[in-house]
């Protein structure tokens, strides 16, 4: 597996030699140039792991650590020159997987590279076994990706929080508001049109993989993902 690395750095001659190194050691990589745009380049790129830096134009690392981490649970490291203890704790706080401090030597950063790399999708990775799942149907956070019967489809962000919570609640109603909740971040306003646009486009990809009427409406309620109807399919 070829991992993808995204680096948000605007120090040029930095960001060409965190590239350079990367790619000598056999890592695709994407350098943000749009920086009022990451998050747009992020759900298009899916990258398996970001290099943030803190000081960027509009928007600091701090704030987008926050908004990636509750995109995607890929590894995280911030690379800055903002060495306090304070900032340090700040940005493993809010998702950061490490931090390192600049300067540092490239030899470094590739160790923490491919140790996240390796929590995360080698041997120490526990991700398989705590992917939300019921009757063969799995969801991949790190890929955005639903797979069933060995087929697998791309969802979207909203898509993906909407099938995650109906499937850790699974023969539960889940009410509008908390699945409203679990759609809304500080980027993004939704409102109800929102909420059932996007079940009704899990429910499309869903029958693209041959799974119909397994999220049931509750009128005044909520929504109910129905794993007895998905054993009828499973088994079916």
């Amino acid at each position: 597996m070829v991992f993808k690395i995204m680096i948000i750095e605007d120090d040029e001659k930095l960001k060409n030699l965190m590239e350079d190194c990367l790619k000598k050691y056999g890592y695709n990589t994407v350098c943000v140039e749009d920086f009022q745009n990451v998050e747009d380049q992020f759900e298009r790129e899916k990258p398996h792991m970001v290099l943030l830096d803190i000081n960027l134009p509009y928007f600091d690392g701090f704030y987008l650590c926050r908004i990636l981490r509750r995109k995607s649970n890929i590894p995280i490291i911030i690379v800055s020159a903002r060495n306090s203890e304070m900032e340090q704790v700040m940005g493993i706080e809010l998702g950061a997987d490490d931090y390192v401090i600049k300067p540092f030597s490239i030899e470094l950063l590739i160790v923490k590279v491919k140790a996240a790399l390796r929590r995360v999708y080698g041997e120490y990775s526990v991700q398989d076994t705590k992917a939300p799942q019921a009757e063969g149907l799995t969801l991949d956070e790190g890929s955005f990706k639903m797979q069933y019967k060995g087929l697998s489809i791309e969802l979207s962000k909203n898509e993906l929080k909407l099938l995650k919570k109906l499937l850790e609640n699974k023969n539960k109603i889940v009410s509008r508001e908390d699945l409203l909740a679990e759609l809304w971040d500080d980027s993004s306003f939704v409102d109800d049109n929102t909420l059932t646009v996007n079940v009704t486009r899990v429910k499309s990809k869903l029958g693209e993989l041959g799974i119909t009427d397994v999220i049931k409406t509750k009128r005044g309620a909520g929504y109910l993902l129905d794993t007895t109807s998905m054993e009828d399919v499973s088994h079916g």
